[in-house]
């Protein structure tokens, strides 16, 4: 079992307050993301579950066990960090053992162990060498398996991908994945990258300044943002947000529109502008269109359109797919 409860959890650190009145429900098994912009606090928090910061105030729950005061050796909780902490002197194989010996452990039970953590990630054929003889993936899978050895009633991984390379965190993040669905073990997880969050989790934390903004599955976060922070945080590229005329229109003090959502013409359209970079991508073309009196504008389109800089042309939302938000940036429904 791996349920985690938080209720209403504070942290200061002097007056400074660093997470504020959290209440989360982490059902066993989850696959949990905190994302959010750097210091909004997520690492904080997963800290404060970890048992490796003292809470200020609030209850946190393991199981329906209250371990606010227990130390993090109590928790039965593995952390897998950014850093990838291995001994350079130690074999993979005693990286991986060293959690349980430690813990006294008899080697035979705790080779069996080894092992089998082994195979699931891909190990067993790298047992016997050291840390430098590895790559950056493998380094990081080494890591995992000296938390997967303790059997713990959940994963913590704090940013783990952020050292490796753009091809390594894409490898790495399935690896992740199939790995949960493997052990079927909570595991909660804090990236600052969106992309990372919408393709890995089962439910997202939005967090935002110490404040969680929106808790749900990706889709839901997606297709209905609580506000216009999560609007522009979760989806990439980003929402395009208007206000002024275009937002009375719709009774809104801004709208926003998905750049998938935006159809563009060199004939006609709601607003007129000028293409200022366009990034072909292949299957897509990403257009940065500069609109008179509002943000630049970003248009998703298909990969063979031939708009270029300086290009005069219209944009015009889908109707069906605009976002409201009102003075306060709360979503109007």
């Amino acid at each position: 079992m791996g349920s985690i409860a938080l209720e209403h959890v504070n942290k200061a650190f002097g007056g400074h307050q660093v997470i504020s009145d959290v209440s989360l429900e982490i059902e066993d098994g989850a696959f949990v993301v905190f994302v959010g912009p750097s210091g909004c606090g997520k690492s904080t928090l997963l800290r404060l579950i970890a048992g490796l910061e003292d809470t200020t105030s609030g209850a946190i729950l393991l199981d329906g066990v209250d371990v606010t005061d227990q130390g993090p050796a109590h928790r039965g909780l593995a952390m897998v960090f950014q850093s990838y902490a291995l001994y350079p002197h130690m074999t993979v194989r005693q990286n991986i053992a060293f959690p349980l010996k430690m813990a006294n452990i008899e080697k035979p039970v705790a080779d069996k162990k080894v092992d089998a953590a082994a195979r699931v990630l891909n190990l067993t054929d790298y047992l016997d060498r050291k840390p430098r003889q590895l790559s950056g993936g493998q380094r990081q899978r080494v890591a995992i398996g000296r938390a997967i050895v303790r059997e713990p009633k959940a994963f913590l991984f704090d940013e783990p991908l952020s050292n490796l390379d753009a091809a390594l965190r894409v490898n790495m993040r399935i690896e992740i994945t199939e790995l949960h669905q493997q052990l079927k073990t909570t595991m909660v997880y804090v990236t600052h990258d969106q992309v990372e969050s919408m393709t890995m989790a089962d439910k997202i934390v939005v967090l935002n300044a110490g404040q969680v903004e929106q808790f749900g599955s990706p889709m839901d976060l997606y297709k209905t943002p609580a506000n216009k922070f999560v609007a522009g945080f979760i989806g990439s590229p980003k929402m395009n947000f208007l206000a002024g005329a275009a937002a009375d229109k719709y009774s809104a003090t801004t709208i926003g529109i998905r750049p998938e959502h935006m159809r563009i013409s060199r004939e006609s359209g709601d607003w007129p502008g000028r293409v200022g970079v366009a990034e072909h991508l292949g299957s897509d073309t990403f257009l940065h269109v500069h609109v008179d009196g509002a943000e630049l504008q970003t248009v998703r389109t298909e990969g063979d359109k031939d708009f270029a800089p300086g290009d005069q042309v219209w944009l015009s939302p889908d109707p069906s797919r605009i976002y409201r938000f009102d003075r306060g940036g709360l979503a109007l429904r």
